[in-house]
């Protein structure tokens, strides 16, 4: 399958907020209304899925309306002391580790504090939270094989189901029962069945999958930069200096897919024509010299301008962006406080990425305490 990829960061300003392009198949992607696009295709739920993801016009504002309510300002900033708990709990467990033994800050740092949070703020029982952590794995690895794509598809909607159910018959102060309540208590008419299932797909999944790699990316990058650690331990810069060049240099999520062209669209020096996919490059755009500069390339918290559009542009700008960043800003001071000695384990070459192109982490993060 071919897409235009956008890859400056003007360009893709320019088209994000361009009405003649939709993220929605069902209307707008022709191979998608043909039946060419199956379940075996491992981005298959990115555009099967009926959310604010992929909704156009006003299906997107409604959708994104009721969403909206988890992601307040002040909701958010009442989710500090939940963090605190969490990060403090994760590091005790680290801390635990024989000295001289090697640990995964992955596993056993960046992937359980985020996943904690978005599971605690959506009623998550712990029962269903391993599940939870395969399916949404299975959605990011685009490395995954027709028939592993599609058994993982086959696994992800019997568990939302059972969470719905849960719900339903349990309310509780979470926000899958409140999207619950938003479709029972207007007849229906507000949010589909559908709407409400995949609108938790997006809600648990992308809202800790951008964490996760935050976290991974930032202590990957202070201990492989120890100079730029030290301006932070010596206040000469700030952690959200550290959050907000980690977002630019290395985005958490570099390839969203996809989006369509409503109509044959001009675009600098091109014509994408009326149905063809669109890809926006955001780690690309983010490292343009255009706005960074020809040392854009390199991590540098002192930088002054740490422009970027990690999170989106326009519309569809990420509405857990502010959590995603308290979380870094709770999580990283915690983690270099208690261990001011950490390294990595193993050479920064040895490092390696996860199986996707939609997700920008690292297989195992391991580190000496």
């Amino acid at each position: 399958m071919v897409a235009w990829a956008v890859t400056s960061p003007s360009g893709l300003r320019e088209l994000l907020i361009d009405p003649r392009v939709s993220k929605d198949p069902r209307q707008h992607w022709p191979r998608w209304i043909n039946g060419e696009i199956t379940p075996e295709w491992p981005l298959f739920t990115w555009v099967a899925v009926q959310n604010m993801l992929t909704a156009y016009g006003a299906d997107h504002k409604r959708l994104r309306s009721l969403s909206a309510k988890a992601f307040t300002a002040r909701n958010i900033a009442e989710q500090r002391p939940r963090i605190e708990k969490i990060a403090a709990d994760l590091l005790d467990a680290l801390a635990a580790h024989p000295a001289g033994e090697a640990v995964d800050l992955r596993e056993g740092f960046a992937f359980p504090l985020p996943i904690e949070v978005i599971s605690q703020l959506f009623g998550v029982p712990d029962t269903m939270r391993t599940m939870l952590r395969k399916v949404v794995d299975g959605l990011f690895d685009t490395s995954l094989s027709a028939a592993e794509a599609k058994a993982n598809q086959a696994e992800l909607y019997p568990l939302l189901n059972e969470l719905i159910g849960i719900k339903r018959e349990s309310p509780a102060d979470d926000m899958t029962s409140a999207l619950i309540a938003a479709r029972d208590d207007e007849d229906n008419s507000r949010l589909s069945e559908a709407e409400l299932a995949d609108t938790l797909v997006l809600m648990l999944s992308a809202g800790h999958e951008t964490t996760v790699n935050l976290l991974d990316q930032a202590i990957t990058a202070l201990l492989t930069h120890p100079d730029q650690l030290e301006l932070v331990r010596g206040g000469k810069n700030s952690w959200d200096d550290v959050i907000e060049e980690t977002l630019r240099w290395q985005a958490p999520i570099p390839f969203v897919p996809l989006r369509f062209a409503v109509e044959d669209i001009e675009f600098h020096g091109v014509v994408i024509r009326k149905g063809d996919a669109i890809i926006g490059a955001y780690d690309a755009a983010n490292r343009s010299p255009e706005i960074n500069g020809e040392n854009a390339d390199e991590f540098d918290i002192t930088r002054p301008n740490k422009d970027y559009i990690t999170f989106g542009h326009g519309v569809h700008y990420c509405l857990g962006a502010p959590l995603a960043k308290l979380e870094a800003r709770v999580a990283l001071p915690a983690l270099f406080e208690r261990f001011p000695s950490m390294s990595l384990a193993v050479p920064p070459g040895e490092l390696r990425p996860v199986g996707s192109f939609v997700s920008n982490g690292h297989r195992t993060l391991p580190v000496l305490l």
